[in-house]
């Protein structure tokens, strides 16, 4: 679970939270919604331990952030996967390398256990079939799929594959970092899907930074809202619709 409370966060003369509090429990998909500049990124910096607080804590699983060795801290870190807005892929690795590389910086450097694991996940991806259905078509498209670089990639297939790296080790967490930017209309509800599904099925807590209110309907058990330096709101996303809060009205009106 995660548990916000006062957090407070200047940088020189800027407020940018100023007592956010909020309880993301396990296995929910909670999707951080508002303006840019309203502190979303600076939030999910908190909870992955790059930022320090002014005050207030961050707890994941029990544990302050900000009173975590750096080992213990790396070890959280483990437990993360993480989506960035534009997949961050190396362009010059091929999509078995970027799926595996946080293993192999961790020291594992099995080839059978690396393809094994990306094999799992590309699969939970969608952008391979499940193994057992048809071997020797999976061993082909495997073979295919390992080799292709970024730019051989659709966008919809980047995001895929940096979900898939995300999945790598089997976390507990996963935060998306607007990920459907840049992507059409189609693309981009497959990609909420795709978020929905694997929550439902790996039971994995879910934080979702978006601008796309679509998104947010289709894939939030919950949604919070930043105004302010504060949690304007929070709720599920029928009472979203129905606020009766001004500021949540002109949000709606402006991003829906």
């Amino acid at each position: 679970m995660i548990e916000i409370k006062g957090l407070r966060k200047s940088f020189e003369e800027k407020v940018v939270l100023n007592g956010v509090d909020m309880s993301i429990p396990n296995g929910s998909t909670t999707c951080i919604i508002g303006r840019s500049g309203c502190g979303k990124s600076v939030l999910l910096k908190h909870i992955v331990g790059l930022l320090i607080p002014d005050s207030g804590t961050v707890k994941v699983d029990g544990m302050e952030i900000s009173s975590l060795s750096n080992f213990d801290l790396f070890q959280l870190r483990r437990k993360i996967g993480f989506v960035f807005q534009g997949s961050a892929l190396f362009d010059s690795y091929n999509v078995f390398e970027n799926i595996v590389i946080g293993l192999y910086e961790h020291g594992l450097r099995d080839n059978e256990k690396l393809e094994s694991e990306a094999m799992r996940v590309l699969s939970a991806v969608g952008l391979l079939p499940e193994k057992k259905s048809d071997a020797a078509v999976f061993e082909r498209e495997w073979k295919i799929l390992k080799e292709k670089k970024p730019s051989d990639l659709s966008g919809g297939m980047k995001k895929r594959v940096g979900v898939a790296r995300a999945l790598v080790g089997e976390p507990s967490y996963i935060f998306y970092d607007e990920p459907t930017t840049g992507l059409d209309p189609v693309t981009s509800r497959q990609i909420d899907q795709l978020i929905a599904n694997l929550s439902k099925k790996l039971k994995i807590t879910s934080l979702v930074i978006t601008h796309d209110m679509f998104s947010v309907f289709e894939v939030a058990d919950s949604v919070a809202m930043l105004e302010g330096g504060v949690v304007r709101f929070f709720g599920n996303a029928t009472d979203l619709k129905e606020s009766k809060d001004e500021k949540v009205i002109e949000f709606l009106s402006r991003y829906n």
